[in-house]
Order: C-alpha cells, then sequence, then structure tokens
C-alpha cells in the first residue's frame, strides 16, 4: 500500500516537474526578439536535449556519465532558468531513451535541473582560465551534491523495519543532529564511491571539452539573439 501511494506521489510530481520544466523552456524562448529566433531557440534547445540524452547511452564507470558537463555549459552560457530546463527535459528524454522510466525519475529531473539552474549563478570573468577552473571545480562539487540529493529520495524508505544497530537509516524518533549523521554514515557506505567517480568525470571534461564547447555556444547565442538571464 506505501508502495503504490508513493508511486502515485512521484507520477504527480513528475507531471509537475515536467510542466515546470515546459513552462520555464517556452517563458524564455518567447522572449527572443523576434519570430525567426525564436524558431531557432526552438530547435537549438531541441538539438541540445537530445544531443546530450544520447550521451546517457555511453557506457558509464561507477555512476559516471557525459550528460552533467554539458548541462552545467547550457545553464552557464543561457541562464539559469534554461540551465534547469536542460537539465530536467534531458535527463526525461534520456530516461525514456534507456527505458529508465521510473518513480525516481521526476527527481532525478529536479537535481539535474538544479545543477543546470544553479551553474547560471556562476560569474562570468574575462579571463578564461579563472572561468574554466570555476566551472570545473562547480562540475566536481556537482558530481557529489547531484548524488546527496538523489539518495534523500530513497534514504528513509531503504530499509523498513531494519534494526536500529546498524546506524544507516531513518527513523522518525531520531532529532534532527542524528539524522544528519545516520545520513552521512548512509551516504559514506553507498554512494561516495559512485559520486566520486562522477565528480571527476565531470571535471575532466569540463576541464578538457568547456572552452571549446562554450565557444560554441556562444555563438549560437549570439546568432539566435537570446536575452539570457536567470
Amino acid at each position: 500500500m506505501a508502495g503504490s501511494t508513493r508511486t502515485v506521489d512521484a507520477s504527480l510530481l513528475l507531471a509537475i516537474v515536467v510542466a515546470g520544466a515546459l513552462t520555464i523552456a517556452v517563458g524564455e524562448l518567447v522572449r527572443a526578439p523576434c519570430a525567426g529566433n525564436l524558431t531557432r531557440s526552438i530547435a537549438l534547445l531541441g538539438a541540445l536535449v537530445a544531443i546530450d540524452a544520447t550521451l546517457r547511452l555511453v557506457p558509464s564507470f561507477l555512476g559516471a556519465s557525459p550528460i552533467f558537463a554539458l548541462i552545467i555549459l547550457v545553464g552557464f552560457v543561457f541562464g539559469s532558468r534554461f540551465g534547469f530546463a536542460m537539465g530536467a527535459l534531458t535527463l526525461m528524454l534520456s530516461a525514456a531513451i534507456t527505458a529508465g522510466v521510473g518513480p525516481w525519475l521526476p527527481f532525478q529531473m529536479l537535481c539535474a535541473g538544479w545543477i543546470g539552474l544553479a551553474a547560471g549563478w556562476l560569474p562570468h570573468y574575462r579571463a578564461g582560465r579563472v572561468e574554466l577552473v570555476t566551472l570545473t571545480l562547480f562540475g566536481f562539487g556537482s558530481g557529489f551534491g547531484y548524488g546527496a540529493l538523489m539518495n534523500l529520495y530513497s534514504w528513509p524508505f531503504a530499509a523498513p523495519g531494519a534494526s536500529a544497530d546498524l546506524g544507516l537509516y531513518w527513523a522518525p524518533s531520531l532529532s534532527f543532529s542524528e539524522s544528519v549523521e545516520r545520513y552521512a554514515t548512509y551516504y559514506l557506505a553507498t554512494s561516495l564511491v559512485h559520486d566520486a567517480t562522477r565528480a571527476v568525470a565531470t571535471a575532466g571534461i569540463l576541464l578538457v571539452a568547456g572552452p571549446q564547447v562554450i565557444r560554441l555556444l556562444r555563438r549560437f547565442l549570439s546568432r539566435t539573439a537570446w536575452i539570457a538571464s536567470g
């Protein structure tokens, strides 16, 4: 009964997240100065999401995936709101491609969207090296942040009825500090290695390919006369 209720809640959340991401994306697109640019912007959005979703097919190793680097770069160049839409829609499409649709999907979409959103808040520097270092550090941190947030989806329900002596799982009787301590133990035991691999892979991709991709995205930005804000 609890499982079915949770599935229904996840389905409702999925509908809300998809509707929100599409609303944000359309809102960004209609801000283009003219109709011709709007058409180009729609095409660009679809292409970026499709390319990044296809990267999900690249075999990953211990949680490493190339999709987060492009989400970060798109959010950085086009702004935080578009970055959120890019992250959420990429995870939605990639889940459909890889048959990964499930009650976890809306949470994945939210977490990826937040990464793109936060990337849009990063400062822009004239010095390319400073900009690259900032993006690389952000990408490294986002690898851990994504895993830490995604764990919250399952952690409270991971082992109902498990012995409290395990010291891993949440229980209603725990105080806030005890919950944080339990979660930290759970994270170190179950997620740290995968998140570290994801963090290193994302940072490495940004460090190697970041400057070229940024130049390409900024070229598209100027051609579509996009007003990026956030």
